[in-house]
């Protein structure tokens, strides 16, 4: 049985109140209550430094843990029950992690009852999406209207070899020379590396307010746990949600090499830039990793340049085993973002004048019809191809690490995918090389495939 600590805690922040009906949704554990997320949500981030990522694993091995909110005259108590011992020093938890169990109720009482179920943001139009996306980043304390553009998004795997690890940290650290901040989905790996190289360099430049966001939504906090380098933590409803709140809050855009979750991000970016509303937008975009990694962008550049035409490669440089290099273009990369946004008075914290299509914003949820159905041939324009093809990878991810996602697949069997002949030989071809290069492999159990061609 692993060490466990029952404790009851204050949280931090602004979040100190919350009304009786609120306090009730969090105590609800019926299908319409949101006892159960948060749970799983609070149990992954009390859990951080684990060596496991898979949510199922982590479920059954602390299946008696409990978290509850108290309301109190003086204000709100967190009561968890059965606890990670690792999330305590001496019997106290740790504030960092205290404060990110913080903003992970924060964010999904604001989401619940401000954004979800409030009639001033229509989340099936794309002006109420983004609209939405903002309120829960403003709520989150993460814009800030004073700041020069300097957020660098970087993606990534979350189970890395330790050579690309090892390199995530140098790209990081010349980053942060730089005086560029990082933002990362915020668990392992390649989100964690940035922050790591960047804290380092942040303090040989004596800066004191670098910043480390980490955005995440509730079923990728309960499958990978924030790092506890992250310093503003936000719980977005979705990933859809999570994706455009990384394309409106960065000014550039790092990819270091990682698997099919990788690949859904990179479809999701440039289906965007590939947009002809976004022609002209500036956004510095950099592939990069070790010397080793040279054969992971090469196919991910082939299948790109297939499925989405020549053009695609105007929207992004493959930078291969040179981290100053890097972060010399992103920082030159985000000047230019600076001067266009002043000279067409555009908000440095937000980026409004990007176009997202509504096939970017519609919440996907990967069941086998849906998977199904989708349109994976090229007689569509780009964007709407590479919105399909992002739409399989994210199933595809599902069907790898989330729990809903991995139940289904082993209730119905494999999702089957259509796509015209050649375009099904590449993506199995891609999806092939990931698993041969051992980039869908989950700690815990050997890799297998939860999709299958047709």
């Amino acid at each position: 049985m692993p060490d466990t600590i029952s404790s009851t805690v204050s949280p931090l922040g602004s979040l100190e109140v919350l009304s009786q009906h609120e306090v009730n949704r969090l105590r609800d554990t019926s299908k319409a209550g949101l006892h159960d997320l948060l749970r799983r949500c609070a149990l992954a981030v009390l859990s951080s430094g684990n060596m496991t990522d898979d949510s199922l694993v982590l479920m059954e091995t602390y299946h008696d843990f409990d978290i509850e909110v108290i309301q109190q005259d003086r204000g709100i108590r967190l009561k968890v029950t059965n606890a990670p011992a690792e999330a305590f020093v001496d019997g106290k938890m740790i504030r960092g992690i205290r404060g990110h169990l913080s903003s992970v109720l924060r964010d999904i009482v604001y989401v619940y009852n401000e954004i979800q179920h409030h009639s001033r943001f229509d989340l099936t139009t794309a002006e109420g999406t983004t609209n939405a996306v903002f309120h829960i980043l403003r709520k989150a304390g993460t814009l800030k209207p004073g700041r020069d553009p300097s957020i660098v998004v970087c993606w990534g795997g979350h189970s890395i070899a330790r050579e690309e690890y090892e390199y995530t940290k140098d790209v990081g650290y010349h980053l942060g020379l730089r005086e560029l901040d990082i933002c990362t989905g915020c668990g392992p790996g390649a989100m964690k590396g940035p922050m790591k190289g960047a804290n380092l360099a942040h303090a040989k430049q004596r800066i004191q307010d670098g910043r480390y966001l980490g955005i995440s939504e509730p079923g990728i906090i309960a499958a990978e746990a924030p790092n506890p380098l992250v310093n503003e933590l936000v719980v977005m409803p979705d990933i859809e949600k999570r994706l455009e709140a990384f394309i409106r809050l960065g000014h550039g855009i790092i990819v270091f090499p990682g698997g099919v979750g990788t690949a859904e991000e990179i479809l999701y970016l440039l289906g965007i830039l590939l947009h002809p509303d976004n022609a002209n937008m500036r956004m510095p975009v950099i592939f990069t990793g070790p010397a080793s990694a040279s054969d992971y962008f090469k196919r991910i550049d082939e299948f790109l340049v297939y499925t989405l035409g020549e053009q695609v490669r105007s929207k992004y440089r493959i930078i291969v085993d040179d981290p100053t290099e890097v972060a010399r273009l992103m920082r030159e990369g985000i000047d230019d973002v600076t001067n266009f946004r002043r000279e067409h008075q555009d908000a440095y914290h937000y980026n409004w004048r990007l176009t997202i299509a509504r096939d970017f914003q519609e919440t996907f949820e990967p069941t086998h019809e849906a998977m199904g159905s989708l349109a994976l041939h090229r007689n569509q324009p780009v964007h709407e191809l590479a919105a399909n093809l992002r739409r399989a990878f994210s199933g595809i991810v599902a069907g790898n690490v989330k729990e809903n996602g991995i139940r289904a697949i082993e209730a119905k069997g494999p999702f089957s995918l259509h796509a015209e002949p050649e375009l099904m030989r590449r993506l199995d071809e891609l999806l092939g090389s990931f698993v041969a290069q051992g980039r869908m492999k989950l700690p815990g159990r050997d890799y297998e495939p939860c999709y299958r061609l047709v």
